[in-house]
């Protein structure tokens, strides 16, 4: 009796050597090398390493290619308010949670916040991941104006200051963050919610 044998149909995977997310993942680094303005398909497909139009068989256009690359930041930032955990609590933990999970976002997909945080607003996706960043923004500010109505955090700073020095703070991680460094993620995460919250001075003063 011959056995039989069931296989699965094969993966998509566009052109040999490449899929959509591989194609993705080299074009935000090119994106963020040379700005996403200075950037041809022709660039694109030379450090690819395949022709142009074997970059249409897996997007239509470079907007198609800003546009996924965006919503790799963009989408779990924007999940974080949906989290169960951002409803539970003080508003200074829902706060402190919102950062954590935010230092997580960019330390998972660093490449993709990085291209997010240099957008100019030069095309009609730049400003539509924009406004949604600005949401994103919005929803941390109105934290901190609920954590200075309750007392936890101090109410003589403008709340707009505030988020925006927390936001800088956290930002600054593409800048100089790097997975194989001497801190690990988890290590930045607490320096940096003990920094914003707690300051610098010394615990005995």
């Amino acid at each position: 009796m011959t056995a039989s044998v069931t296989t699965s149909p094969p993966t998509k995977r566009g052109r040999p050597g490449y899929d959509q997310e591989s194609v993705l993942s080299i074009a935000v680094e090119v994106f963020n090398k040379h700005g996403y303005d200075a950037t041809s398909m022709g660039k694109l497909a030379e450090n690819l390493g395949i022709s142009k139009s074997a970059i249409y068989h897996h997007v239509p256009s470079k907007g198609d290619l800003l546009r996924l690359a965006l919503d790799e930041a963009l989408v779990p930032l924007e999940a974080i308010a949906k989290d169960e955990q951002a409803a539970v609590g003080t508003a200074e933990e829902r706060l402190k949670f919102f950062l954590r999970s935010t230092i997580r976002v960019l330390v998972k997909r660093q490449q993709y916040v990085t291209l997010l945080l240099r957008l100019r607003g030069n095309t009609e996706i730049e400003r539509d991941a924009l406004e949604r960043r600005r949401a994103v923004d919005r929803k941390v500010s109105d934290l901190v104006i609920e954590a200075q109505q309750e007392g936890s955090l101090r109410s003589d700073i403008d709340p707009r200051t505030t988020t925006r020095l927390l936001f800088g703070t956290i930002n600054s991680l593409v800048e100089w963050f790097r997975e194989d460094g001497n801190v690990t993620a988890e290590q930045v995460e607490d320096h940096a919610i003990t920094m914003m919250f707690d300051g610098l001075h010394k615990s005995d003063r």
